[in-house]
């Protein structure tokens, strides 16, 4: 009795999607391309990052060398874990392809461009990956636009909704 609850409780866990969006990267910034990458991490952060416990909202990546690397990723400890735990802002390098990683780098060397992670999820094998994105920031009549489009659409909706 005791093997079939645990096996059912492994197979919820293994069902749930985590999705880390941050959301306020299509406001500031126009995506031009993007990007499925990999994260090199650790077992404690995998662990985290599925119960749900990480946040995007101040991330940002840089390149050292020929590698990408994303800074300032919070990966909250492992409840848990024990001595082995991991920091929760440490650099983790982003795995990329060789021409990919050219093209980024090619890119940011450019004025205006930059490499933002917009979203971090699992797979149907398992594997966390974070979708990332050759973007632009926007101009502040750019933002204005932004929103008055997401407010007409919203009218638009309601309308629609209410001649239903």
């Amino acid at each position: 009795m005791l093997h079939l609850d645990c096996t059912r409780i492994f197979a919820n866990c293994m069902t749930k999607k985590v999705d880390i969006i941050k959301k306020r990267a299509k406001y500031e910034y126009t995506f031009l391309q993007s990007f499925e990458a990999g994260i090199v991490l650790q077992g404690t952060e995998v662990k985290s990052i599925k119960s749900g416990n990480a946040n995007l909202s101040d991330a940002y990546c840089i390149f050292k060398g020929d590698e990408l690397i994303i800074k300032s990723l919070f990966i909250g400890e492992y409840e848990l874990g024990n001595i082995n735990n991991h920091e929760t802002r440490q650099d983790r390098k982003l795995l990329l392809r060789k021409t990919e990683l050219k093209k980024l780098h090619k890119k940011m060397k450019e004025k205006g461009f930059s490499v933002v992670p917009y979203k971090m999820y699992m797979t149907d094998r398992g594997f966390i990956k974070l979708e990332i994105a050759l973007a632009q920031g926007k101009k502040a009549y750019d933002k204005r636009d932004t929103i008055k489009d997401r407010d007409s659409k919203r009218d638009l909706d309601r309308i629609k909704k209410m001649n239903q």
